[in-house]
């Protein structure tokens, strides 16, 4: 590293010299309505402006950022599509916001081998989009319009995850670009290897701590030959959770069970006009394969839900209807936000072994009572993962208030082996539960990651890894 400035100021100027004489003077922005843009996700935390805002078209571009921010101490933070819930994309003060929603291209396809290699600023939907002619898809469904690049640094989820796993199943390899500018390529396209370190794994859910990720290898799946889907609908929410963890448990291939609780189906009613339904906790499912093996997943299924006192199915056997099923799920949170279009929606995730799932939910309703709050319940509850999204006035006491009920929720969570994130990630609004839930030991040596592969620190400071306080619960 070459002697820098003292001030931040100065070696952000620095680096952005650095940065213009390589070739991206065009890439650069400090406009005020684009440094604003890139100055928080979708957080409770407070905005942060960066000092510049910087586009990339590719690989070398990003190598010619990090190069100019390492020489001259500067930080620097990832953006893609700015759908983080726990602060990931906030930036640093006088840092630099590495915007790589530009990079969109598929580099290649290999249908034959069922893969593709992507660039990471692609979305999940513009992926299946443009390779629907080749009968594959990508499975890993976290609902917003995300990322690829941003999924893999978060170890994205999503209502898939049941049948086809999270991003860490379904990446090959990677392309990342270290804090020095260096560039590396982990894995590759095979689906198993026995040589070297598991790189590939170290990136994945680092959210951008370690190195940028740029290109993404990805697993793709056939298309089902029969796609089904299916609604019941529970008086009792203990119901509902103990039909679930049953399908898990009897091996089912089922590829998507949701849950919505009668909170969140009276605001998706109103939202989505979904006519026919009762404001009551209901699972939605989809069933995918062959025909034979789709009518079975299909009877094995509502045997077990009317066993537990499920009203009856309500099908959805055309695209179109599948596709108003799963879009009302996936508009949640927007169906939560018309409910008090004044106030602030705050999600938060936490996820259990499945065989607790029942216990933490009945644990968190009573915090929820107790809060005062109105609080609607979702998930992917397949897999032990929920959502609450909180909803509470936009002021400071609303949000200390939301903040209290997620730390109980977190702490029910914990207490039955669970984690504090089962998707959402860390970012700044989960650091406070490292510690508690993985032990200082642990932490020390992803402290000493971190300092190894990025020792100025200039890769998304302040984020993943707690630097003091630690919550006991």
């Amino acid at each position: 590293m070459t002697d820098t400035p003292a001030s931040p100021a100065a070696r952000l100027q620095a680096a952005l010299t650095a940065i213009r004489a390589g070739g991206l003077a065009a890439q650069v922005s400090t406009s005020p309505s684009v440094l604003e843009a890139h100055s928080h996700g979708e957080a409770m935390e407070a905005a942060c402006l960066p000092g510049a805002v910087v586009f990339a078209r590719k690989t070398g571009d990003v190598a010619t950022v990090l190069r100019a921010c390492h020489a001259n101490a500067v930080p620097l933070v990832a953006f893609g599509a700015g759908t983080s819930v726990e602060g990931h994309v906030t930036p640093a003060e006088h840092g630099i916001s590495l915007d790589l929603s530009e990079m969109t291209a598929i580099v290649e396809m290999n249908a034959e081998d069922l893969d593709c290699r992507v660039q990471a600023g692609l979305t999940r939907q513009a992926l299946n989009a443009q390779i629907r002619d080749t009968g594959l898809f990508f499975p890993v469904d976290p609902g917003g319009e995300a990322t690829l690049g941003g999924m893999c640094a978060t170890r994205a989820s999503g209502t898939a995850a049941v049948r086809y796993g999270t991003m860490k199943e379904n990446v090959l390899g990677l392309t990342v670009v270290l804090a020095t500018g260096d560039v590396i390529r982990t894995g590759g396209r095979v689906r198993k290897s026995s040589t070297g370190y598991d790189l590939t794994s170290l990136f994945i859910g680092s959210e951008g701590t370690l190195g940028i990720i740029t290109e993404v290898q990805l697993r793709l799946h056939g298309r089902p030959e029969t796609l089904s889907a299916a609604v019941c609908q529970f008086a009792d929410l203990d119901d509902a959770v103990r039909t679930a963890i049953e399908i898990i448990q009897c091996g089912i291939p089922i590829s998507r069970v949701e849950l919505l609780d009668d909170v969140q189906m009276a605001a998706s009613i109103r939202y989505s006009k979904l006519d026919g339904y009762q404001d009551l906790t209901t699972l939605f499912f989809e069933f995918g394969g062959a025909p034979a093996s789709v009518q079975e997943q299909v009877a094995a299924t509502e045997a077990i839900a009317l066993s537990n006192n499920g009203l009856a199915f309500a099908w959805a056997d055309t695209a179109e209807d599948r596709t108003r099923l799963w879009k009302a799920r996936h508009d949640a949170f927007w169906a939560a936000k018309a409910v008090e279009p004044t106030a602030r929606v705050i999600s938060t995730d936490c996820i259990v072994p499945i065989s607790k799932l029942g216990e933490l939910i009945a644990g968190v309703r009573e915090d929820i009572a107790a809060s005062g709050l109105r609080v609607p319940l979702l998930g992917h509850v397949g897999d032990g993962n929920f959502h609450s999204l909180i909803i509470t006035d936009d002021t400071p006491a609303g949000h200390a208030r939301a903040l209290d009920l997620d730390r109980r929720i977190v702490h029910r969570a914990l207490a039955l082996g669970g984690s504090c994130s089962g998707e959402h990630g860390v970012g700044m609004g989960k650091l406070e539960f490292l510690e508690t839930e993985h032990g200082a030991g642990t932490l020390a040596v992803m402290r000493a990651l971190k300092h190894a592969m990025d020792p100025l620190n200039i890769l998304n400071p302040g984020k993943l890894l707690p630097p003091g306080r630690v919550y006991q619960g």
